[in-house]
């Protein structure tokens, strides 16, 4: 890749991380979830408005490094719209599609931090006896 693509690429993610797409609380979230990556400290808390099986809005808080911070922007940026059975199949190697820079080992737990809080409540969804609107969550950032 050439350095003009990765110039494209870096600014993709300083700009979500500069002015992140639904950063903040959401105030009548459906189901809630938070982890953290214990190696370098990034904390995300994702939240979700269902409506009729679709995901209405997504927002999340947190700190971090530029790349779980952003990547958490495009996530929710992305979800908004789909239905839950659209979003099942969603992968992470769709997600760092999406978040478009080649990432070492280390920087994918960076940026694959949302989408694995993202599968968590999916799956927490899906679990015998949750009844949407649920609220899951673990450790809060």
């Amino acid at each position: 890749m050439d350095d003009r693509f990765d110039d494209m690429y870096d600014d993709h993610i300083l700009d979500h991380f500069e002015s992140p797409y639904h950063r903040g609380p959401l105030a009548c979230a459906s189901c809630t979830h938070a982890d953290k990556n214990p190696i370098c400290g990034d904390q995300l808390e994702l939240q979700l408005r269902l409506e009729e099986g679709r995901v209405a809005e997504a927002w999340f808080t947190g700190r971090g490094c530029a790349i779980s911070q952003a990547a958490a922007s495009i996530l929710c940026q992305y979800v908004e719209g789909k239905t839950l059975d659209e979003l099942k199949t969603f992968q992470a190697r769709q997600m760092l599609d999406l978040i478009g820079v080649r990432l070492t080992a280390s920087r994918q737990k960076c940026g694959l931090l949302s989408f694995k809080i993202f599968k968590t409540m999916l799956y927490s969804l899906d679990a015998p006896g949750a009844n949407p609107p649920a609220t899951t969550a673990s450790e809060t950032p």
